[in-house]
């Protein structure tokens, strides 16, 4: 038997009792050495933080509790997770770990080195997963930690917030800094950034801002507007990519046959609509809002000749116009470079 089950046996022994077991007590009911015990004893009260006391005058150990615990939980954090199951934990905290490393790593780290101190008992380090596992990001915009920490804590508060937020604007032009009292609704992690998506009280309506570009944020004593879940994933969720709105227009495109065998196995929207053409070229359909197709777009010019937007007319236009605006910077730059 592992160190873990023993471990697990010494638990289900401690909660089911009311008073102190002794040290030999605990070695009948394990059924292991004196030596055997103290090591568990100590393992499961420094590794795993579990509340266990020892009581000199009745010779024993029991569980401690405080009365803002409450009842007796029927498991010690962790204890009860299986191999795959913490392996899969770790993992994941890995995962959020390099995607911000200063938002998401100080709140994890008393939970991760729990975890990481029972895979340690199986031989698995903190090094092993971090060498196997990697993130590759590609323009990424880093947040600020405190701005980031403010925003999720009136998220999870459920607080409204007062954000000085600097939208992009037009090419040449200053980017306007307006001040707004939003109502944070849900952060989503979208291509390597984040979003914020909100009800916004100046506009009266739902509104998305880009973390990157919020310089400030104040947690406010009001309490949040709720919009229904189902209200959000109409309207931030129902197009094709990070633009907010409900679809107008479909996009169909086609892959070249050589393309076709990775485009089949990938997901663009939840609502798209494939086929198969009888010369192996692969057909996509997927619902996106007109007046936002430069994401589309971008997806589309990242295939080349591999990709050809059939409908409708004014995408395939605009698709056609960055091509040859595109190419006559080439040739600008060419004749340039000749000169």
């Amino acid at each position: 038997m592992d160190k873990l089950s023993r471990l697990a046996d010494l638990e289900r022994l401690l909660e089911g009792r009311h008073t102190p077991i002794t040290l030999h007590a605990i070695c009948e009911h394990l059924d292991c050495s004196e030596s055997t015990a103290r090591r568990l004893v100590h393992a499961f009260r420094d590794e795993l933080g579990a509340p266990l006391v020892h009581d000199p005058k009745r010779g024993g150990w029991h569980l401690k509790r405080s009365p803002e615990d409450g009842p007796p939980s029927d498991e010690v954090p962790g204890l009860w997770f299986k191999p795959s199951e913490l392996h899969g934990l770790v993992a994941a905290r890995e995962l959020l770990r390099q995607i911000e490393p200063g938002h998401i790593a100080e709140q994890t780290e008393p939970l991760a080195e729990r975890i990481e101190v029972i895979l340690a008992h199986r031989g698995i380090t903190h090094d092993d997963l971090s060498r196997r596992v990697r993130l590759l990001q590609i323009g990424v915009r880093r947040t600020s930690h405190d701005g980031f920490e403010r925003i999720a804590k009136a998220l999870l508060e459920r607080r409204r917030l007062r954000i000085h937020y600097q939208s992009r604007g037009e090419p040449g032009e200053q980017p306007a800094l307006a001040s707004r009292d939003i109502s944070p609704q849900r952060l989503t992690w979208y291509r390597n950034n984040w979003y914020l998506e909100s009800w916004c009280h100046q506009a009266g309506g739902l509104r998305q801002f880009a973390l990157d570009r919020i310089s400030s944020a104040e947690s406010l004593d009001n309490p949040a507007k709720e919009v229904p879940i189902d209200e959000l994933d109409a309207h931030f969720a129902s197009a094709f990519g990070i633009f907010a709105g409900s679809p107008d227009a479909i996009a169909v495109l086609r892959f070249s046959p050589h393309r076709a065998r990775w485009v089949a196995e990938e997901t663009w929207h939840p609502d798209q609509d494939h086929c198969w053409l009888p010369d192996g070229r692969y057909q996509l359909s997927l619902p996106y809002r007109r007046e936002h197709p430069e994401e589309l777009i971008m997806d589309i010019l990242k295939y080349g000749p591999d990709c050809e937007v059939i409908d409708p007319p004014d995408l395939r236009a605009a698709v056609i116009e960055r091509l040859r605006t595109t190419l006559a910077g080439y040739d600008k730059q060419h004749l340039e470079h000749d000169g």
